[in-house]
C-alpha cells in the first residue's frame, strides 16, 4: 500500500493504524539550514528554520488533500552528513520509527572528497538501500541542489569565501554531476524512483538562470521558495508513482 493509500485510509478512519510517518534522512538542507553567520566568537553557524524546509511543505502538501489524516515528519537531516554518516545511524534516527516511507537525499558533503569518494558513496547508499529494503520501506532518493557557480559579491567573509571557492569548483568542474549520477544508478539497481531535482536545477542553468542566487548562503542551501520545487517534485513523485 502506497502513502496515498495510507493518508487516504487513515482520513477516513482514524483507528485504521498509527500516524502517517514519513522519514527525511539527509544533511544540512534537509535539517533546515539556510543563511550562514559568525557568531561573537567567530565560529561559524547557520540560521536554522525548520518550518521551511521541504520536508515541512510536503506536509503541508499532503494536509490539504488529507486534513483529518495525522502525518508525521521524522527530520533525520544532520548539518555536514555524508551518506556514510546517514547509513551509521540508519536505524536510530529512522529504523526505529517504521515509517511509511524514506526520503533520501545526500550528495553535497559527499562530492567535497572528490572523485575518489565515489565508492564509499555508492556503497553507503546500497548499504542504506538494503537496510531499508529489508524492513520493506518503501524508499525515494531524492537529488541535491546545484552548488554556486561563482563567488557571490555579498560574501566578504575570508572563511565563507574559501568555502564557496571549493563549492564552486566541485560544482562546475562536474564533480557533483559524477556523484549525483552515481546515485540514479544505484537507485535503479534497486528499482528505487528517483526524485531529480538536481535535473530541474541543472535545466534552469541552461536556461541561463543564476542558480549561485537561489542559494539563501550563495554557497550551497537553497533558499526558501527553493523549498517549494523538492516539496512539489516531491508529492509529484509520491503520487505518480504511488509510492
Amino acid at each position: 500500500m502506497g502513502l496515498i493509500e495510507i493518508a487516504a485510509k487513515k482520513s477516513k478512519d482514524l483507528n485504521s493504524g498509527p500516524p502517517v510517518t514519513i522519514a527525511f534522512l539527509g544533511d544540512s538542507v534537509t535539517q533546515g539550514c539556510f543563511e550562514l553567520v559568525k557568531d561573537r566568537n567567530g565560529k561559524i553557524d547557520t540560521v536554522f528554520e525548520q518550518e521551511a524546509a521541504y520536508h515541512q511543505l510536503l506536509k503541508q502538501r499532503l494536509a490539504e488533500i488529507y486534513p483529518s489524516a495525522p502525518i508525521t515528519v521524522i527530520n533525520a537531516g544532520i548539518s555536514g552528513n555524508s551518506a556514510g554518516d546517514g547509513y551509521g545511524r540508519l536505524k536510530r534516527d529512522v529504523l526505529q520509527y517504521s515509517p511509511d516511507l524514506v526520503v533520501v537525499c545526500f550528495g553535497l558533503n559527499d562530492c567535497m572528497k572528490g572523485k575518489q569518494g565515489l565508492k564509499d558513496y555508492e556503497w553507503s547508499l546500497t548499504n542504506i538501500f538494503e537496510e531499508l529494503r529489508a524492513s520493506a520501506i518503501p524508499v525515494v532518493f531524492m537529488t541535491p541542489n546545484m552548488m554556486n557557480t561563482y563567488i557571490h559579491p555579498s560574501i566578504t567573509d575570508v572563511d565563507f569565501r574559501e568555502m564557496a571557492q571549493e563549492t564552486m569548483d566541485v560544482q562546475n568542474s562536474g564533480i557533483l554531476d559524477l556523484y549525483v549520477d552515481k546515485a540514479r544508478k544505484t537507485c535503479e539497481r534497486f528499482s528505487f524512483p528517483v526524485c531529480d531535482c538536481y535535473r530541474m536545477w541543472k535545466t534552469l542553468a541552461g536556461k541561463g538562470t543564476d542558480i549561485t542566487s537561489l542559494l539563501s548562503n550563495h554557497i550551497n542551501h537553497p533558499t526558501r521558495n527553493m523549498h517549494h520545487l523538492f516539496a512539489e517534485e516531491l508529492f509529484r513523485s509520491i503520487v505518480l508513482e504511488n509510492i
